[in-house]
């Protein structure tokens, strides 16, 4: 489905629904560039949502790789599915449940991408850093100002290094009758940071 190396697959290549969000393309790839990935790494997408980020480290981690993807909502584990299904991705295991739950389940991860938490941003992070390995990165998408400032906090107490914050703005283009206007999307802030 995408025979290309480099991420960035367009987001109506996508399985979506209206009520599930989805990490849009242009800031899935900041995000998966901030993670730094390389084959045969194990990654989690907590909170995986559409399952768009997991299916772009798919690509990334190749064949000997693993993807776990975790969320709570019912609806996005299903089209999380949808999607790996659709562009054939087999290295990916779908949980559903409460990452704070489950994640004492999984091995250690080489690289984890943070997306919707549902408030227990901080609390989510803390339990990452535990299962990421020395040297492993974190890559957290913020929307809210409230969350953006509860990850700083976090991660300053924790054994992170070399903290990026970088802040992506997009607008897409749209034909209308008298030409090409830019609308702008939200404005979103990511966060990454390496285990020390």
């Amino acid at each position: 489905m995408w025979q290309y190396r480099t991420p960035g697959i367009p987001d109506e290549l996508f399985e979506r629904a209206e009520e599930v969000p989805i990490t849009k393309e242009e800031v899935r790839v900041v995000q998966l560039s901030k993670g730094r990935l390389s084959l045969g790494q194990v990654v989690y997408d907590v909170g995986c949502g559409s399952g768009s980020v997991s299916v772009e480290a798919s690509y990334q981690i190749g064949p000997t790789g693993k993807v776990f993807s975790i969320d709570i909502d019912p609806k996005a584990i299903e089209l999380t599915t949808k999607n790996l299904s659709k562009f054939g991705i087999s290295n990916v295991t779908v949980i559903m449940g409460d990452v704070k739950e489950k994640i004492s389940d999984l091995p250690q991860a080489d690289a984890i991408f943070v997306g919707g938490t549902g408030g227990d941003t901080a609390d989510i992070i803390k339990l990452c850093e535990n299962k990421l390995k020395q040297g492993g990165r974190i890559v957290i998408g913020t929307i809210l100002i409230e969350t953006l400032y509860a990850v700083l906090n976090t991660i300053e107490k924790l054994r992170f290094s070399s903290v990026d914050i970088t802040q992506v703005t997009v607008s897409k283009s749209r034909k209308i009758s008298t030409g090409t206007m830019m609308i702008a999307r939200n404005p979103v802030t990511i966060i990454s940071a390496t285990k020390a």
